[in-house]
């Protein structure tokens, strides 16, 4: 409607060469009436069927059955035995007849005879007419009949004497029964929807021209062009001033080597000389380093001629995805400057690292306190600490070596070696799985100063350390004397600490080369 009316407003304006008015006011109308009613919906579909009546309520129970024919009587009982015949007495005279005598007293009760068989059902009575399985009443007078007593006392007898079956099992699925007759009528349906709106009515006449309209206000300023093409060239300008000095060039490549040069002149003969290989001395011109582990909580102090680097504390072997890595404990790398559970973390070639895994671990000395395998993991790092030995790492000039005795004696030094300290033949632990290290016997941390079980900690990715059952160490043990050919000291078991110190395991001594 408003593009027709548009269409001829602009036919109108070509043809009279009028501006376009501005627009007119909204014009008042009044209000048209109601429409008609729309007609009637149509016919609603058919209701679903109305919800099957249920069902009826249970019948009263027929009357009881006739009672049943009594059973046949049951065999008669043997005769007992013949007493002694009596001796023949004489034949009396008849005498008179004897007054009619007073009747006896009642006899005694006999015994119940045998029961006799199991009589036939009997036939089943017709359905009854009150329903009641226990009221027996005459339909005639509505008295008790002989029957109701006699029906109570056979329920009493049946409730006390029989003994009840078991459960049987469920009966066959029965017969589906018939199928429902048609559900009644439906309830009348709902209204239909209001119909659809009428068609839109015919446009209107065409309005009469409007006034002139004002000038329109000042329109906003536009987009800003497109950048122009660069204009043409300057006037150069004067001479600038002398730069500063630049920077210090980097070093040229390194000249490639030269070419080898003449021989000199042989030389003078020296002085004879003189070989003397037992009396060799050695000089102090080399530095050794060592590692000594206290397995207390105090840092242990270094040997004699020998100076501290650091102190730390005692670490054994690390593990990471199944795989060990174990540390000399003679060596400098057995002693970490500070502690932490997990001072090693996991990378991949993704550019990714993970710190404290679940599957990596950490192993160190430990310290001799009670030990208990049933208390939970320590997470604290301040209650897991007093645990772990401390260390001292030392450098001397002179060589070190330990030496085993396999006896419960620890051994001498060689020849112009001294004593550092004596101690315990150690030699590896084992964890879980294939996880474990070992030491190198000739190196000072094959020499623990001190022997007590556990010997080691373990700390896990989690954050937690504790003892395990299943951590191993292994010692050197002593030389047990033969008395029998073939395999002997096998299967020998030590309990109790002071009985291993004594009989079990090993004793050395790390001993240091004597310098001028």
């Amino acid at each position: 409607y408003m593009l027709k009316k548009q269409q001829l407003s602009s036919g109108i304006n070509a043809e009279y060469g009028g501006e376009t008015g501005p627009k007119g006011e909204p014009g008042v109308g009044i209000k048209g009436d109601s429409g008609v009613n729309g007609s009637p919906g149509a016919q609603g579909d058919k209701g679903e069927p109305g919800i099957d009546g249920r069902a009826g309520d249970k019948g009263d129970t027929g009357a009881t059955g006739q009672k049943g024919d009594t059973g046949p009587e049951g065999p008669q009982g043997a005769t007992g035995n013949a007493g002694p015949q009596g001796p023949v007495g004489q034949k009396g005279e008849v005498g008179p007849q004897g007054d009619k005598g007073n009747a006896g007293a009642d006899g005694q009760k006999g015994e119940v005879g045998p029961d006799g068989p199991k009589g036939e059902p009997g036939i089943a009575g017709p359905p009854g007419e009150d329903g009641s399985i226990i009221v027996i009443k005459n339909p005639q007078t509505g008295d008790y009949t002989p029957e109701y007593y006699i029906w109570i006392e056979l329920i009493s007898n049946v409730l006390n004497q029989t003994t009840l079956a078991d459960k049987g099992e469920p009966g066959v699925k029965g017969i589906e029964g018939p199928k429902g007759s048609k559900g009644e009528v439906g309830p009348k349906g709902t209204d239909g929807l209001d119909g659809e709106p009428g068609a839109a009515g015919q446009d209107g006449s065409p309005g009469t021209n409007g006034l002139n309209g004002q000038d329109g206000a000042k329109g906003e300023v536009g987009p800003m062009g497109e950048k122009g093409e660069p204009g043409l060239d300057g006037v150069s300008g004067a001479k600038g001033e002398k730069g500063d000095a630049g920077r210090k060039g980097a070093a040229g490549i390194k000249g490639q080597k030269g070419a080898k040069g003449e021989d000199g002149q042989k030389g003078a003969l020296g002085p004879e000389g003189s070989c003397t290989p037992d009396d060799y001395s050695p000089c102090n011109c080399d530095t050794h380093i060592l590692a000594r582990h206290s397995q207390t909580g105090e840092v242990p102090d270094c040997p004699a001629d020998f100076e501290s680097l650091w102190s730390g504390y005692s670490l054994v072997f690390f593990e990471g995805n199944g795989y060990g890595l174990s540390q000399d404990l003679g060596s400098a790398g057995s002693c970490l400057e500070d502690f932490q559970l997990m001072p090693f973390m996991q990378c991949s070639s993704s550019d990714v690292c993970r710190h404290g895994v679940r599957t990596d671990k950490s192993f160190w000395l430990a310290v001799d306190m009670e030990t208990d395998y049933t208390i939970k993991p320590m997470v604290n790092i301040d209650v897991i600490t007093p645990h772990i030995s401390r260390c001292n790492v030392c450098v001397g000039t002179k060589y070190v070596l330990a030496r085993h005795s396999f006896t419960a004696v620890a051994p001498d030094c060689p020849a112009d070696f001294s004593p550092l300290w004596e101690g315990y033949s150690y030699v590896m632990v084992t964890s879980s799985g294939t996880s474990g290290g070992g030491q190198d016997l000739s190196s000072a941390g094959s020499c623990l100063e001190k022997f007590f079980l556990p010997t080691f900690i373990e700390c896990l990715g989690r954050g937690t350390c504790s003892y395990y059952i299943n951590n191993l160490d292994y010692w050197l043990a002593q030389t047990q004397e033969q008395t029998q050919p073939g395999m002997w000291g096998m299967g020998n078991v030590y309990s109790g600490i002071e009985d291993i110190k004594r009989q079990g395991v090993a004793r050395c001594t790390v001993c240091a080369r004597n310098s001028l």
